[in-house]
């Protein structure tokens, strides 16, 4: 009798953690980023809240619509979410516009760069000690082997699950030597269900 009350106990204690996790995965904030060479569908991670709120706060303000991936890079990375490059002209150099206002990092160890991450741009170097993210900017990681070196000194906040190949296209288009693509490609963001 023991062992069956015993059993039962055990089956009910991983039936409710299994739900408590399905119930997790649908909690997470679902986005798609819209472009002329795709789209690109992905999620936020509940680990990194400040940075979770943010993105939501920006793109359900329409923040993003309309600014460019400004930086892209093959083999690496495409960067965007500066809102001075709404209004750039051809070959205009951008990158270095936020909306007033930096984040706290949020580095988790279980959230790396791997492909498809989507992590918070900052200033590097001495003036930014605390490794502080820029209040909009952002870049995907592109190549299949990650960016690992960035681990634990950029923020990782959520990761693209559809779109991989868009996200490839882009940083394979042609760029100036800002590394500001020849051909402006404009985002819009949304939340989606």
């Amino acid at each position: 009798m023991k062992k069956l009350f015993f059993s039962l106990i055990t089956i009910s204690f991983f039936t409710l953690s299994s739900v408590g996790q399905q119930n997790y995965v649908l909690q997470q904030k679902k986005f798609v980023i819209h472009t002329s060479l795709g789209d690109m569908k992905g999620f936020l991670y509940n680990e990194t809240p400040k940075h979770r709120d943010n993105f939501v706060k920006l793109v359900n303000s329409g923040f993003y619509n309309g600014s460019l991936f400004h930086r892209v890079i093959p083999g690496f990375m495409i960067q965007g979410g500066d809102p001075q490059s709404k209004n750039a002209g051809k070959g205009d150099r951008v990158g270095s516009g936020s909306p007033g206002y930096t984040i706290p990092a949020e580095f988790n160890p279980k959230l790396t760069h791997k492909q498809g991450a989507l992590a918070a741009a900052r200033l590097g170097g001495p003036s930014n000690p605390k490794k502080e993210s820029s209040g909009s900017q952002f870049y995907i990681v592109e190549p299949v082997r990650g960016a690992h070196s960035l681990d634990n000194d950029y923020t990782v906040f959520g990761e693209i699950t559809e779109g991989l190949e868009v996200v490839t296209k882009i940083a394979n288009v042609q760029r100036d030597q800002n590394d500001r693509p020849l051909t402006d490609i404009k985002m819009t963001i949304k939340l989606i269900e």
